[in-house]
């Protein structure tokens, strides 16, 4: 084991040392890795430096559950290759080490965009919101336009949005809350769950990052200026047309006021977001009322993932951001009345989503 992990060494410093047309030796730096079983380091040699990939486990599979057959390439490559053809911002890869699961990439910096909002009020926020609303919509657009074999043949399904919906009665309700619904109860839970996945399943799909927050933009700043980049994109699937920007406004690590919320959905509809749900066959005088009830369904799954990563991943580093998302759900439930059926039987097991 000692001799396997000291030829792993040699064979990235021999890696950076091609790469890195710099003097000096090389400095590898330990970044961890969130909530995910890849890890980051930064690999520094004089004034450069790049970024290392560290793939653990089946390296083809995703993390989160997915449609679609087994890729046969590793999908941030196919991804990221998908996203640079279109001239979005990613970061550039500089070597795929198959054999020993490890991705040479460009290193973006360490400011992510969640560094850059999270300190402000909801006022100096908005400009920066505005700025990533304008990437994702460059992105949707790229996607109608030019289609990858990849991420086109990934879905949400009705049946995977269910699923998500029971991992927050599994994980948050039962586990952590240690709550049962009884047999009126549960067929009460049951029922809204269908019809929210049913009419989320049934809308004309829009292909999705999957994870477009906060922590999933970095901001790259060079001579010429700075830019927002997106990473860990490798789950990207055709998804409901509101679920990019719901990740985006509605972030557990973020909390922005409803006011500047609805704020933002209007800048999106205006700079071109009508135009895309007109061609999606999408009202968008609806869009709002979608955008709360996806609200719903990817909160709720959020709340009940970070238990799992807690319970599974012996990670608790999430459980901090449970009672943000349990705010941001019940903003959602007021904007969709129907629900008030769902959200008194919840409630009634996470005193949090009480009326």
């Amino acid at each position: 084991m000692r001799q396997a992990q000291q030829d792993l060494k040699q064979l990235i410093e021999a890696e950076a040392k091609r790469l890195l047309a710099a003097d000096g030796d090389i400095e590898l730096d330990s970044l961890g890795g969130h909530a995910s079983y890849r890890l980051y380091h930064r690999v520094r040699r004089g004034d450069r430096s790049l970024m290392l990939m560290e793939l653990r486990g089946d390296p083809l599979a995703s993390e989160e559950a997915s449609g679609g057959e087994r890729p046969r390439e590793l999908p941030f490559l196919t991804v990221q290759r998908y996203l640079s053809a279109g001239g979005l911002p990613v970061p550039e890869v500089y070597a795929y080490l198959e054999a020993q699961g490890l991705l040479l990439l460009e290193d973006l910096g360490d400011q992510t965009f969640e560094d850059i909002v999270a300190p402000l009020d909801d006022s100096a926020r908005r400009a920066h919101y505005e700025r990533a609303i304008d990437l994702l919509l460059r992105f949707q657009r790229h996607s109608l336009t030019a289609r990858d074999a990849l991420c086109h043949s990934r879905r949400f399904t009705e049946a995977l949005l269910r699923w998500e919906l029971d991992h927050f009665v599994e994980w948050m309700l039962e586990v952590q809350r240690g709550g049962e619904l009884d047999e009126r109860e549960r067929r009460i839970v049951e029922q809204h769950f269908d019809t929210i996945a049913r009419e989320l399943a049934a809308l004309p799909p829009l292909l999705a990052h999957r994870d477009y927050q906060s922590r999933n933009l970095m901001l790259q700043v060079t001579d010429e200026g700075s830019r927002l980049c997106l990473i860990d994109f490798q789950d990207a699937l055709l998804a409901p047309p509101t679920y990019d920007m719901v990740a985006l406004l509605r972030d557990s690590y973020v909390h922005l006021g409803v006011p500047l919320v609805d704020t933002l959905i209007g800048y999106y509809l205006e700079r071109g977001g009508a135009e895309l749900m007109g061609e999606l066959g999408v009202d968008p005088d609806d869009y709002r009322r979608l955008f709360w009830l996806q609200t719903v369904q990817r909160k709720l799954k959020d709340a009940g993932r970070f238990v799992f990563i807690e319970r599974v991943k012996n990670n608790d580093s999430f459980l901090v951001h449970i009672p943000r998302t349990l705010r941001t759900i019940v903003e959602a439930f007021e904007h969709i009345p129907h629900l008030l059926e769902l959200r008194d039987v919840l409630g009634a097991h996470v005193e949090e989503l009480a009326r």
